[in-house]
């Protein structure tokens, strides 16, 4: 298992083009990758829908956790995605 915790940092948030772009990320490895909150809740990060049902907003703290095959390089692709903003201004 390797897990990592990161901002959300865009402005918007969680919206539909980052929990796409996200699910999408996350859907090229082989490992379970599981996007936790911290009051508790956790999804699986290649469903796009359980992403955008947490209503994730900018200053949010996720941790991000992989277990199997490619789990820390699944985790560190989302985290510099997430650090990216997602590709937005």
């Amino acid at each position: 298992m390797f897990a990592q915790t990161v901002t959300i940092q865009n402005e918007q948030g969680f919206h539909v083009r980052p929990a796409q772009l996200f699910s999408e990320e996350a859907g090229q490895f082989g490992a379970e990758v599981l996007l936790k909150t911290n009051d508790g809740r956790s999804v699986d990060c290649k469903s796009m829908l359980e992403l955008m049902t947490l209503g994730i907003e900018q200053g949010a703290v996720v941790t991000i956790e992989a277990n199997g095959d490619g789990e820390k390089e699944v985790v560190e692709a989302l985290i510099r995605l997430v650090q990216s903003k997602f590709g937005e201004a």
